[in-house]
């Protein structure tokens, strides 16, 4: 059974979002996508400065078994992505929602009111 962590919010693409506060969060993918997808072996995340829209792809992950988009949950401009991922994308199979993460936006302060909570997230990878 996949982890879901009550304090971050989820989107139907898999992506969750932590806010860190003053209209900035955090976004990777959920334990469920990073299972999903198997041993990732390349990241490719957004540049730091570009303007993304939720729900338009803004990325690659690529596992062993296949390459899938990863999406924008939120809209924002990028201002970090996880350079470490380069060389260790296997971070986010071991720890999606810790080293596993994969950018950082600075976006409106609600931007989150429109994604699930951990609950109905839950619901969504049940079925």
């Amino acid at each position: 059974m996949s982890k879901i962590p009550e304090t971050l919010r989820y989107s139907e693409t898999h992506e969750w979002v932590e806010d860190l506060g003053d209209g900035r969060c955090r976004v990777g993918i959920t334990d469920h996508a990073q299972e999903l997808l198997g041993d990732l072996v390349y990241v490719e995340a957004p540049a730091a400065g570009k303007a993304i829209r939720g729900g338009e792809a803004c990325g690659v992950l690529e596992s062993v078994k296949a390459a899938a988009d990863f999406y924008a949950p939120v809209d924002g401009t990028v201002t970090a992505h996880n350079e470490a991922l380069g060389d260790h994308p296997q971070w986010i199979n071991e720890d999606p929602y810790g080293r596993g993460w994969i950018m950082e936006l600075e976006t409106h302060a609600d931007a989150c009111s429109g994604l699930m909570d951990a609950a109905a997230y839950g619901k969504l990878t049940e079925s």
